[in-house]
């Protein structure tokens, strides 16, 4: 039956033009930003989780950074401490000089005080950005080891934890005191002198060792963390970004559907003047 007054024809017509301009509207936003999921509206489920992974990475770029400061740090203390351990060797071999009855002791007591004082010069020194984990105060409010954010935990929908590094002070202030080695003034004293830069050695090995233990497991840390983060970045383009091998085919295909469904309606809309023709 044809109706003047009511058009079935065109209002499916037009139904079917509406929703394809929609679909196109999306798939050209999709397009120009690309991205499928650009706000809530689109998929709230999706959104609230590429959201939440985004915080995350934000807080895993704040990790890294503090892991680069922590590893320098570790670094040069590390640096000053093996540093320390070759200055003890060349002591330990004036020390062994002097113990003949026939060497200038003098002069041997004299390169010594020269390298204590380059081991103080050292310990003081090994310092980055402040902290100087050679003493025993690393950084002048009697903190005694350096605390370094490594991690970002999630467990379920609570809120993240914070995990650290802490890298305690090898505090050579107090354990590797160089003045106190004896002076040589005899082979006697060159001995007692042997005795004490063979104990202080010690010291600054096993110190050079914790603290490059301590910068490998930060570096390592490093590494994961740029890792992971890398991870979390492909799994949120995975959810919210668009395939745009797919959205140009879907653009070209709905552009094709909208300029038929113009014709459509432009048919549709004809078909009441047909009815003139029954009066004719």
């Amino acid at each position: 039956m044809s109706s003047i007054n009511t058009n079935n024809g065109a209002m499916v017509a037009l139904q079917s033009l509406r929703s394809i301009n929609k679909d196109l509207s999306a798939t050209q936003s999709a397009i120009s930003t690309g991205k499928d999921i650009n706000s809530a509206k689109d998929n709230s489920a999706i959104w609230a989780i590429s959201k939440v992974m985004e915080s995350d990475v934000a807080g895993f770029d704040a990790v890294q950074d503090s892991l680069a400061v922590g590893e320098s740090t570790v670094a040069v203390a590390s640096a000053g401490a093996e540093q320390i351990v070759e200055t003890l060797k060349e002591m330990k071999a004036l020390a062994v000089a002097g113990q003949s009855e026939t060497s200038d002791f003098a002069k041997i007591d004299a390169d010594m005080q020269e390298k204590i004082a380059q081991i103080t010069a050292i310990t003081n020194g090994s310092q980055f950005n402040g902290v100087n984990l050679l003493k025993d105060d690393i950084d002048g409010n009697a903190s005694t080891s350096l605390t370094v954010v490594s991690s970002l935990d999630r467990i379920g929908s609570g809120a993240p934890s914070v995990s650290t590094i802490d890298v305690a002070t090898v505090d050579f202030t107090t354990n590797l005191d160089a003045t106190t080695i004896t002076a040589i003034t005899d082979s006697a004293t060159a001995a007692t002198a042997f005795d004490d830069i063979e104990a202080f050695l010690t010291v600054a090995i096993d110190g050079a060792a914790a603290l490059g233990a301590s910068a490998q497991r930060i570096s390592d840390q490093g590494e994961f963390v740029s890792k992971l983060t890398d991870a979390v970045k492909s799994g949120i383009g995975s959810l919210v970004d668009a395939d745009m091998e797919a959205a140009s085919a879907r653009l070209q295909a709905l552009q094709t559907q909208q300029q038929l469904g113009v014709q459509s309606l432009s048919i549709a809309n004809q078909a009441p003047q047909t009815i003139l023709s029954l009066f004719r």
